[in-house]
């Protein structure tokens, strides 16, 4: 279940609480605490945060350390950040110049 279907059903419970079962709000409420404890504080669309889970796991990082070595790369491979390391003249490198 998404963030936001948790908070349209919260938002609709709200708004028709009287209507609304105990069992029902103590479900809705235990889900948005659930996600309130895992917040990594990045929505992702639904077609990029599953593959994203999935490559996460095959690599043996959670989505968080995915998602900071993936940005960092890409602000690095555009000359937004220095790279991290020099390579000198006497510097052995694998592969052609």
């Amino acid at each position: 279940m998404s963030r936001m279907t948790i908070a349209s059903d919260l938002e609709a419970a709200a708004d028709q609480i009287a209507e609304v079962s105990r069992a029902d709000l103590q479900i809705m409420l235990r889900r948005a605490a659930l996600m309130l404890r895992n917040v990594t504080g990045l929505v992702l669309d639904p077609n990029v945060e599953e593959p994203l889970a999935s490559l996460a796991a095959k690599m043996g990082m959670s989505k968080a350390e995915l998602v900071r070595t993936i940005v960092g790369d890409w602000l690095v491979a555009n000359a937004y950040l220095p790279v991290p390391y020099a390579v000198d003249d006497e510097s052995a490198v694998d592969g052609h110049a």
